[in-house]
C-alpha cells in the first residue's frame, strides 16, 4: 500500500531518525500526540534506555510521543499499538477485528469518549492492513 507524507510528517520523521537512529515506517500526527511506527525489533532502540529518546522527542516536538512496533501479523501490530494496555485476545473474522480487554478500566481507555480512541486506532491499522472495522468486546 502506497503512503503519501506531508511536509510536517517528513520533518517529524527526520527529527525522530536523528535522535533515535531508527528509520520509522510511518508517522501519524494526531491532536495531542505523534505516533511513530517502527519495526518490532527496533522499538527498544527507538524508545532508548529508560525512555530517554522518547523524552527527548517530546521536549523537542512539544507533543506526546508514542512508538509502536510494526508486525506483518495484524494481531501483533494491534497489541503493540495499544500498549501499555493489555489485551486478553485479538480475533479476526471477515475484516472485522475484535479485541478483548483484560478489565473494565482497560476497556474504557481503549474505546475513549464517543469511541474516539478506537476510531483513531482503526484508521492507523487501516493504513497497513485491509480491515473493515475494529471492535472491543
Amino acid at each position: 500500500m502506497k503512503k503519501v507524507f506531508d511536509i510536517k510528517s517528513m520533518q517529524f520523521m527526520t527529527i525522530f531518525e536523528k535522535i533515535t537512529r531508527v528509520t520509522p515506517k510511518d508517522c501519524i500526527i494526531q491532536d495531542n500526540q505523534i505516533i511513530f511506527i517502527v519495526d518490532m525489533k527496533d522499538v527498544g532502540t527507538a524508545v532508548g534506555q529508560r525512555g530517554a529518546n522518547a523524552k527527548k522527542l517530546e521536549q523537542k516536538l512539544k507533543k506526546k510521543i508514542k512508538i509502536a512496533g510494526y508486525s506483518e501479523d495484524v494481531k501483533e501490530f494491534i497489541k503493540s499499538l495499544v500498549a501499555p494496555l493489555q489485551l486478553e485476545s485479538v480475533e479476526q473474522t471477515d475484516g472485522i477485528i475484535e479485541m478483548t480487554a483484560k478489565d473494565l478500566k482497560s476497556r474504557g481507555l481503549l474505546i475513549g469518549r464517543n469511541a474516539s480512541i478506537l476510531r483513531a486506532y482503526e484508521e492507523i491499522v487501516k493504513r497497513f492492513f485491509p480491515i473493515d472495522e475494529l471492535k472491543v468486546k
